[in-house]
This record gives structure tokens, C-alpha cells and sequence, in this order.
């Protein structure tokens, strides 16, 4: 009945009249929004609904609910929320931003090409690096400034989100009751195994009012940057999580959608920017419950006899079984890729992590963006030949160690990035895997010199600030013993990356420089 009461409104807001255009409106429907689109303008409505998560019952609370889309918003689509027009009563006629009652609202917002949207480009090929670097820092940027709640502990606020799947999942028949049993029990023991973590990460502030619908379809070009829109405006409750948690729902969509290379580099990017490392191994766990969160949401719009139901279902299924792999335990590995400049360690690095570790892959550990890091620039700032003297060069590798023992330690995966020239750094990268009992993979990329200089030469912009003269150097100097397996790197990336993960994987486990460290 009280979505009945709507009806007029909804007339109203289809006649082109009513915004003095000619073209006509057309409109696009979600579960609790409608959305009308005409000339340069598109106009947002909240369906008159009352869920359990969600109130737009009366034409006040969507008044309300109008305004804080529009400020939640604005921080991350500047330019996009125009205003909230109100829809008002005086006798028999509806108008917009008129004297009489109030009866509705609607959010204006400037229209853009549905091309825009990132779902639609991933599905058009359109997604490249560099927009997803830019994804990544926008993300980072946002969460930093989000504001931190204490509202609970951590593992109690995915707990609940887990209780939310559990009761989604018990209202459908796309799955049978033992496979959901089993799927849940799986879910429980590996909230239990991250418990502490979580609840210190809330300690520390990590639990923010957050984006909280952050998939590929809410994120769109616009003004010719990325932006993030359509947050989740209406439950604070839902929107409040831990930041990883957050940005765990683009990654699933990208894992999902055959993307795994981005999923890697936006994560990898992020934590660059973040400070945030001790969550990397949650990322996994989260983005399972993401994945879950999608089967069962996906599951219940079977049961409301949708006439796509076997699409529906089998895009349920997906999910399910993404979450399912995505649970899986993942053997922790460490790789060392070194090279002189111009070998293409960071090319290669970039292309195997995906494939290293549990999704979405390894963490990178890499020379020069910590180098650019302990100087306080940007990975893109060319430093000055001070920054790469000796002294300095040996806390970098130092820290290469550190920071992949710690990520060891914890279960994650790493690929430690580095020209590894000499035999001291090389060592020391060993012990990191040798200290947590994982097993080691060191590759050497070798080629000519001249590659090596016409690479140097051609490189454009990114964190290494090699120069001929650096090369020149580095050529000079004997490298000492070399027991890491010898790669030829005068061939195309794929080519490298596919045999470096087959041994990784064990198939020449008895290989020089491929083994389990410790034994």
C-alpha cells in the first residue's frame, strides 16, 4: 500500500513535461531506487519501501535519506549530486520544489554515458593499469578520511554479516540444506582463526563509515576521472566495516570477473598507499564473505520469480563456489625476482603475483617504491644519486626482509622485487623464508646488455629511476655466486611468468634456487 501511494508520483517524474524537455524519460528500476534519465539529467527516487534494512516509508524519511546520499556522495563524485528536489501537493497538482505538502523526493544528478561505468567497461575490455592505480589511491584516500567507529569488535561486525548470509541462504532452494551447512561451518572456522586480528584492527581504528557498496558498477568515469558513487546511504550499520572489508567487494569483482591481474594490482596499490599491511591476509576471508553476500542476494531473487531464474541461478552458483575456493587454505610462498635495470623484474613481478598465494595473490614487496617511500615521495618522484647510495640501498634490502617476514609470518605470500646484485641481499631475502618455514623460489633474469640498455633507454615513467649510467655501474660489478634459477628475459612477459609458476608450483622443485628453505 504504501508503495501504491507512489504511483502518481512516479507518472509525474515519467512525463517529460515535468523537467521542460521533449526527449523522453528512460527509466531504470533496482529494489529500492528508481532512476529516470532525460537530456543531460538523470533524477534518483527511493521506492516507498520498508524492509528490515532499510525505511523509506513516509516522504520524510526519504527526504532524508535524499540529502545524505547526495553529502556521502559529493566527498568521492564532486560534480556528479547536483541537489534533492522535493516533490509537493497543492490541491490535485504535483510539482517540483513547489509551496504545497510534501510528498516525495528525488536526488538530481548530472547524467553520464552508461559506458562509464566500470562493469561495463571490464566487459568491454576498456579497464587499464593506470585507471585501476588511480581506483586504488582514490579508495586509500577516502578511507583515511572516513570516520573511524567503535561500535563493537571487530570479529563481531563480520559475525554479523555472517549471520546475514546464513539467514539469506535458509530462504532459498538454489543450494540444499547440507552443501549450506557445510558452507557456513567453513565461514565459522575461518572467522574464528581471524577473530584476533579483526578485534585489534577495530582497536586501531580500522572500522569506518565506509563506502559499503564498492563493486565495478559503482565506480564510473566522470569529468575524466574515476569516480566512486552509490554508497551505501540508508544503513550506517552496513556501511560501517573494516576498511579492507571495504574495499574487498572490488576485489571479489574482479576475481569474479576473470580479472585477477587488476584484483592483484589495485590490492597491491592500495596497501602502498594505505599503511596497511598487517590486514593483506585478511583479504582473502573477505572477500569470500563479499562473494557470499552476492550468492545469497542473488539466490533470493530466484525465489521472487524472476523470468531470468536459470541465469540467476547459475550466477549464484558462481559465487558460491568462488567463496568456496576463496575459503580454501593456500600454501604461503615467497619469490625473489632480481636482475639488473631493464631486465624486467617489475613487469614480471606484476604479471606473476596474481598467481602466487591465496587471492587476490601476493604482496609485492618492491626496491624503489619503498626506497621513494622512506624518502616521503611518490612512487613517481625522481630521487636525487644520494638516495642510492650504499648505506641507504642496504635499509632498503633490510627492509625488503623485514616487511616479508612479517607478511610471512601471518600466512600471506610475497614477491620480493629487487635488482638482488649482491650476495649478501640475496641471503638475507632467503632467511625471511627460511624464518617462517615457507618454501623459496629465487629467479635471476638475465639477458644481454644491450637489451638491457635499449630497455633503460625506451623505459618511460614509474617508481625506478635507473639511468644508463646506473646500468653501466651495475654491469661492472660481479654479483658473486648465483644459485637462483637463471631466466632468460629477453622474451615476451607471458613467456617468463608461465615458467616461473610452474616451478613455483613445484614441477622442478629439485631446480637450483627453487626449494623448501629449512630442510
Amino acid at each position: 500500500m504504501i508503495a501504491q501511494n507512489q504511483d502518481v508520483v512516479v507518472e509525474m517524474l515519467k512525463d517529460p513535461a515535468t523537467y521542460c524537455e521533449a526527449g523522453p524519460v528512460e527509466t531504470i528500476e533496482t529494489h529500492i531506487s528508481r532512476i529516470f534519465l532525460i537530456g543531460q539529467r538523470a533524477f534518483k527516487m527511493k521506492r516507498a519501501v520498508k524492509l528490515p534494512y532499510v525505511d523509506f516509508s513516509t516522504p520524510e524519511l526519504r527526504v532524508a535519506a535524499c540529502e545524505k546520499e547526495v553529502e556521502l556522495n559529493s566527498r568521492t563524485a564532486p560534480g556528479l549530486y547536483l541537489n534533492v528536489r522535493r516533490i509537493t501537493r497543492a490541491g490535485n497538482r504535483l510539482a517540483m520544489d513547489g509551496s504545497g505538502e510534501l510528498v516525495d523526493a528525488v536526488i538530481e544528478m548530472v547524467r553520464f554515458d552508461q559506458s562509464n561505468l566500470f562493469d561495463r567497461m571490464a566487459a568491454a575490455g576498456k579497464l587499464s593499469p593506470s585507471l585501476m592505480i588511480s581506483v586504488a589511491r582514490m579508495i586509500a584516500q577516502y578511507h583515511r578520511s572516513a570516520e573511524v567507529i567503535h561500535a563493537g569488535s571487530g570479529s563481531a561486525n563480520i559475525g554479523g554479516v555472517l549471520e546475514i548470509n546464513s539467514a539469506g541462504f535458509a530462504t532459498s532452494h538454489v543450494f540444499d540444506g547440507k552443501e549450506i551447512e557445510t558452507f557456513n561451518a567453513a565461514f565459522r572456522d575461518a572467522l574464528a582463526r581471524h577473530a584476533g586480528l579483526l578485534d585489534r584492527r577495530e582497536a586501531a581504528g580500522r572500522v569506518r563509515r565506509c563506502h559499503g557498496d564498492l563493486h565495478l558498477r559503482n565506480i564510473c568515469v566522470f569529468d575524466s576521472e574515476p569516480r566512486l558513487f552509490d554508497c551505501i546511504e540508508f544503513n550506517d550499520q552496513i556501511a560501517t566495516v573494516d576498511v579492507l572489508y571495504d574495499l574487498a567487494f572490488l576485489l571479489m569483482d574482479l576475481w569474479h570477473r576473470g580479472f585477477p591481474q587488476f584484483a592483484n594490482l589495485v590490492m597491491n596499490r592500495y596497501l602502498d598507499d594505505a599503511d596497511d599491511e598487517d590486514g593483506f591476509i585478511l583479504l582473502s576471508f573477505f572477500m569470500a564473505v563479499r562473494a557470499a553476500v552476492r550468492a545469497h542476494v542473488t539466490a533470493t531473487q530466484v525465489e521472487e520469480g524472476s523470468q531470468d531464474f536459470t541465469k540467476l541461478i547459475a550466477e549464484a552458483r558462481s559465487y558460491f563456489q568462488l567463496a568456496q575456493t576463496l575459503l580454501a587454505q593456500t600454501p604461503t610462498r615467497l619469490v625473489a625476482i632480481g636482475g639488473l635495470s631493464g631486465s624486467g623484474k617489475t613487469t614480471v613481478a606484476e604479471a606473476l603475483a596474481p598467481q602466487i598465494g591465496a587471492p587476490p595473490g601476493a604482496r609485492i614487496v618492491e626496491s624503489d617504491r619503498i626506497r621513494k617511500a622512506m624518502h616521503g615521495v611518490a612512487a613517481e618522484t625522481k630521487l636525487p644519486d644520494k638516495a642510492y647510495r650504499p648505506g641507504v640501498s642496504e635499509r632498503v634490502y633490510r627492509q625488503i626482509a623485514w616487511r616479508s617476514e612479517l607478511i610471512l609470518a601471518e600466512g600471506g605470500s610475497v614477491v620480493a622485487d629487487a635488482v638482488f646484485d649482491k650476495l649478501e641481499d640475496r641471503d638475507r631475502i632467503e632467511r625471511a623464508a627460511s624464518e617462517a618455514d615457507v618454501p623459496f623460489a629465487g629467479f635471476w633474469l638475465a639477458a644481454d646488455p644491450s637489451v638491457l640498455w635499449r630497455r633503460v633507454t625506451e623505459r618511460k615513467a614509474g617508481p625506478s629511476d635507473a639511468t644508463i649510467d646506473i646500468l653501466s655501474r651495475q654491469l661492472q660489478r660481479d654479483v658473486g655466486p648465483l644459485i637462483w634459477r637463471k631466466i632468460e628475459a629477453d622474451r615476451k612477459a607471458a613467456e617468463i611468468t608461465a615458467e616461473m609458476a610452474a616451478l613455483v608450483e613445484g614441477t622442478a622443485s629439485s631446480a637450483v634456487g627453487l626449494r623448501k628453505t629449512g630442510s
